[in-house]
C-alpha cells in the first residue's frame, strides 16, 4: 500500500535534516547508543547505510515515527489491539550503491509475527535509477519465518520460497513525502542506486502488543507505544 502525501515539503526537509544529522553523530554505531560496526566491508556495506533507533537520540524522530497521524494509518492496516516500534532505521543508498536482494524482515528480529508492519518514507524522489523498493504482492501469505541473507545472489530467496517466483514484482516510485506499508512477511527488495545522488530514507517497523520475545538477539525490542495506538487501545 502507497500513501501519497504523509509529509508535506518542510515537514520532509526538517525529518531528512534531523536524521542525516543524527546519522553523522553517531559515527560507526549503527544502533543508537549501541556497538561500533566492525571493521571491513561486507557486500551489505555497499548496499546501504545503515542507522538505527533514531527515535532514541532526536525527538523530532520520535515524533514524527510515534505520533496519531501514522499511528491511526498503521492501527488501520492491522487487526491488532496496539502496536509497539521495534526499530526505526535510515536506510540511505548512496551513490553507485548494490541492489539490495529479495528478502523478509520479521525473520531477522527477535519476535515471530504475521501482523507486523513496516513504513517506508521517501526523503528524497525514491526511483527506478536510484533504487526505489520492490514488493512481490501477496507473498507475505506464501511466507513462513525462513529467510535469506543479503548478498551478491539476489534471487537466494527463492531458493527457500520457489512458489513466490510465479508472482510479479511490482515497482513503487515515490516522491519526496509519500510513503509505503507492508506486512513484514513480504518479499521485498531494492535495485541499485546508479545515480550520483542518495536515496533517502527513513522507515520504521512495529510489533503488536504482546508480542512475545523468541530469543534471537538480533535486535533490542524498544517496547515504547505510539501516541495513537495508545487512544486505540483505550477505546
Amino acid at each position: 500500500m502507497v500513501h501519497w502525501g504523509l509529509l508535506d515539503e518542510a515537514e520532509v526537509a526538517e525529518l531528512k535534516a534531523v536524521v542525516l544529522a543524527a546519522i553523522a553523530s553517531m559515527g560507526r554505531k549503527e544502533v543508537a547508543a549501541g556497538a561500533l560496526l566492525e571493521e571491513g566491508e561486507s557486500y551489505c556495506d555497499k548496499v546501504f547505510t545503515q542507522r538505527l533507533n533514531l527515535w532514541r537520540i532526536n525527538d523530532v524522530v520520535k515524533r514524527d515515527l510515534l505520533g496519531p497521524q501514522l499511528g491511526e494509518m498503521l492501527g488501520g492496516l492491522t487487526d491488532a489491539d496496539g502496536l509497539r516500534v521495534w526499530h526505526d532505521q535510515a536506510p540511505i543508498k548512496e551513490a553507485y550503491g548494490n541492489p539490495t536482494g529479495w528478502h523478509l524482515d520479521n525473520p531477522y528480529w527477535s519476535f515471530h509475527s504475521r501482523e507486523a508492519i513496516s513504513v517506508w518514507i521517501a526523503l528524497e524522489p525514491a526511483t527506478l535509477k536510484n533504487g526505489c523498493m520492490w514488493f512481490m504482492p501477496g507473498s507475505h501469505r506464501l511466507a513462513r519465518f525462513d529467510n535469506a541473507v543479503i548478498s551478491e545472489n539476489l534471487a537466494n530467496l527463492f531458493d527457500l520460497y520457489p512458489e513466490m517466483t510465479g508472482v510479479d514484482p511490482v515497482a513503487v516510485p515515490m516522491q519526496l513525502g509519500n510513503c509505503s506499508f507492508h506486512k513484514d512477511l513480504t518479499a521485498h527488495a531494492a535495485g541499485a542506486n546508479i545515480t550520483r545522488g542518495r536515496r533517502i530514507a527513513m522507515t520504521c517497523s512495529y510489533m503488536l502488543a504482546g508480542s512475545i520475545l523468541t530469543g534471537h538477539t538480533e535486535r533490542a525490542a524498544t517496547g515504547l507505544l505510539c501516541d495513537a495506538c495508545r487512544r486505540r487501545c483505550a477505546r
